[in-house]
């Protein structure tokens, strides 16, 4: 429409505004270039984004995998040693258990041997009194008590006690004794029967010898006697009636 001419408008003369329209049309199309670059530029910096969140993502996921791997093992193997513990306190304790009735079946063992024991040594004593009633043999049971006393105190003044019922056959022993004695020791000794003060009639018999103060004594009643042989041969004795004891290396 518009030339590079001069035309004239109301008789004044204008030169028209050389190719108007191409710089309008040039301006739109840089417009729509940087439009389609800035579009271009957002969709790249978009692109990444999605790019670099989705690489976030798989990482933290992946982390997230690792973590949780690591905290399941974690409460695994402490699972695994709270139950490992308690089954060794539950053995333990087995074998605490085991071991306390084992003490009690074993405790319960001696002590019924004990008392078979006791009873055989009561019966032993109750059997003394049939010693008692046979006078021969009961006299000779005497004079070795008497003298084997009076060989233990080795005292130049000696007392002997005796059941009351058993003066008579003391007084034997005794007088056998002193002539015996005299030879194998080769002292003099006075010895005398004590008449005020008698062993009790309960007991089965025998006698206790006094030094001359009466501060030392040795006792040699039937009681006493079988009561030291018994301590003497309790080894024989328990294995007579229960066996040898395998774990045992020594005698008493």
């Amino acid at each position: 429409m518009y030339g590079l001419y001069p035309y004239t408008f109301r008789g004044v003369s204008i030169r028209a505004t050389p190719a108007l329209p191409v710089i309008l049309i040039s301006d739109r199309a840089e417009h729509q270039a940087q439009t389609r670059r800035i579009k271009h530029m957002m969709a790249f910096i978009e692109q990444e984004a999605n790019e670099k969140a989705e690489e976030i993502d798989a990482k933290a996921e992946e982390e997230f995998n690792i973590e949780k791997g690591r905290l399941v093992q974690t409460q695994r193997l402490k699972i695994m040693e709270y139950y490992e513990k308690k089954e060794k306190q539950i053995e333990q304790q087995k074998k605490i258990q085991m071991s306390n009735l084992m003490n009690q079946a074993r405790l319960k063992v001696l002590r019924a041997r004990d008392d078979l024991i006791t009873d055989l040594l009561n019966e032993a004593k109750q059997r003394l009194s049939k010693v008692v009633k046979d006078t021969t043999r009961y006299q000779v049971l005497l004079d070795g008590l008497v003298l084997q006393g009076l060989y233990q105190l080795l005292e130049p003044r000696m007392i002997v006690r005796c059941r009351k019922q058993d003066f008579p056959l003391v007084k034997a022993a005794v007088q056998k004794a002193i002539p015996v004695y005299k030879v194998a020791t080769k002292r003099d000794v006075d010895v005398q029967i004590d008449q005020e003060a008698y062993l009790p009639e309960e007991i089965a018999g025998g006698v206790e010898i006094y030094n001359g103060d009466r501060k030392i004594k040795v006792s040699n009643t039937l009681e006493s006697r079988l009561d030291l042989i018994a301590q003497q041969m309790m080894p024989e004795v328990r294995g007579a009636l229960f066996g040898a004891n395998a774990n045992r290396k020594f005698l008493d």
